[in-house]
């Protein structure tokens, strides 16, 4: 294994003279668990990593839902190769069927990785990417393309400008940071930025941090995902504490058979509770649901009050929103490189037919790597949520498959990229019904339900389309992904 990372400090000035690409560092831009798991991977095989993180620490994305529990234990959270990494430095690995929050996961596993010399020397923390592109070579630019590096502009925290050189680029920055809007069309309803200080996208910390801005509030949550589900539930704790909480369900569907899960038939028991409770909680009028609600518009008025309006002609009256109706990725810096993605769900091409909700449950999601997520810029691709695009498939045990395919790739080593080496569970309960038009097309689908960190064959991410399968979520799996209504 390599330790030295001594490239990624390459940060070249503007007229450094070429070196060729072999010579460079790959470079990752994000430094969350997939992001250090491909650091791990390409050391392994004797390349030279550079981790690009615009936070301060690791696993920033990780650490926002941090009271939050994943749904499967440490065993299918932690990259084999990181694992082997760390014993070699006498880590105390956790207790492998324990069930980490997201904080557990940065300062248990992530933390502790990115102290390690040799990752260490390759991280650069406070490094915002702000563009990728072809050195001197522009968009349109053919001959010579493939032969010439990739450039990474940066900004530092102080808010100086730098670049890197690479050989190749893997982005691996997640779509926690992109929330998907109110609005029912995928647009911010009218009228909702104008009430953005009343409003939280994601997972707030209602019975911490976050608890004296919701207690005795009257709320809505917006999604029928695992992350909106969890959120109702912690909502519901505080009611029980701080008399006058109030809480509304906004969800768009009047089926709720995903939200309220398998129960007692989930082989996951922290997920399968998680629906009935919610379930009951609706049943004695804890939580007052409204379906269908798709939402149109919010109006502002007297102090905190929100008049939100439906589609359907309904309104409610609310001081705060959590609005918790999926994650989007932001590809922005990959504007001057040539990419391939599918127009509907913003992921590579050839990943989407294996991922898209409208044929696919978490389970029928085959394994994948290299050739499904490289862009039409040799040497470029995408990996982790970022590579899910829109799709709540997403498990954190298959973005660790993605990255160790596509360093064997990057090592020549083509045999190892093609090969599939998974673990995760054979848990869950499926509530999809769609099955594959060809039984060839099914892939590695195994018929088994979803599950968190699983991916087909094993676990499977929830609930194809409203429920983010096992990866991220209330009782989140990864955090990353939360499918749109």
């Amino acid at each position: 294994m390599s330790s030295c990372c001594s490239a990624n400090r390459r940060s070249e000035p503007s007229g450094t003279a070429w070196q060729h690409p072999a010579s460079l560092p790959v470079a990752i831009i994000g430094g969350g668990p997939v992001g250090l798991a491909t650091a791990t991977q390409l050391l392994e095989r004797g390349m030279e990593p550079v981790v690009l993180e615009a936070g301060s620490s690791v696993g920033t994305a990780a650490m926002d839902w941090g009271h939050v529990h994943m749904f499967s234990p440490w065993r299918y959270n932690i990259d084999r190769t990181a694992r082997t990494l760390l014993e070699r430095h006498g880590w105390p690995a956790p207790d492998p069927e324990a069930f980490p929050t997201g904080g557990d996961l940065v300062e248990r596993y992530l933390a502790p990785l990115a102290t390690l010399p040799e990752i260490a020397r390759c991280l650069r923390l406070n490094t915002r990417v702000t563009g990728v592109a072809r050195l001197r070579a522009g968009k349109v630019r053919n001959a010579g393309r493939d032969q010439q590096p990739f450039e990474l502009r940066f900004e530092d925290g102080q808010g100086k400008q730098g670049r890197v050189l690479a050989r190749a680029v893997i982005v691996a920055t997640g779509t926690w940071g992109n929330p998907s809007p109110a609005g029912s069309s995928g647009l911010p309803a009218i009228g909702e930025h104008q009430a953005a200080d009343r409003i939280r996208y994601g997972m707030p910390d209602v019975l911490g941090a976050d608890r004296a801005r919701y207690a005795g509030k009257r709320i809505i949550v917006v999604g029928s995902g695992h992350s909106a589900i969890g959120t109702l539930i912690d909502l519901a704790s505080l009611a029980a504490q701080a008399q006058g909480t109030t809480i509304l369900w906004a969800t768009r569907s009047t089926d709720l058979t995903r939200a309220y899960g398998g129960g007692a038939a989930d082989q996951l028991p922290e997920r399968g509770a998680l629906g009935q409770r919610l379930r009951r909680l609706v049943e004695t009028g804890v939580v007052e649901l409204l379906a269908p609600f798709s939402i149109d518009e919010i109006r502002r008025g007297n102090g905190d009050a929100l008049t939100v309006l439906s589609a359907e002609g309904r309104m409610a009256e609310v001081e705060e929103m959590v609005v918790a109706t999926g994650l989007r990725p932001d590809l922005g810096i990959l504007s001057e490189v040539r990419t391939d993605l599918d127009p509907a769900l913003e992921c590579p091409r050839a990943l989407a037919p294996l991922i898209d909700p409208n044929l696919h449950s978490c389970g029928t999601v085959r394994p994948h790597g290299a050739e499904e997520l490289a862009q039409q810029d040799a040497g470029l691709f995408l990996a982790g949520m970022a590579s899910y695009g829109r799709a709540p498939t997403f498990l954190l045990a298959t973005g660790y498959e993605q990255v160790r395919s596509i360093a064997a790739f990057l090592a020549g080593d083509v045999e190892a990229a093609r090969r599939v080496e998974l673990d995760l569970p054979q848990t869950g309960v499926c509530s999809s019904s769609r099955v594959l038009p060809k039984a060839a097309d099914a892939g590695a689908s195994c018929g088994m339900p979803d599950t968190p960190q699983s991916g087909c064959c094993a676990p499977k991410p929830e609930l194809a389309e409203n429920v983010p399968c096992c990866g991220n979520s209330a009782r989140k799996e990864l955090a990353q992904a939360e499918p749109a209504e």
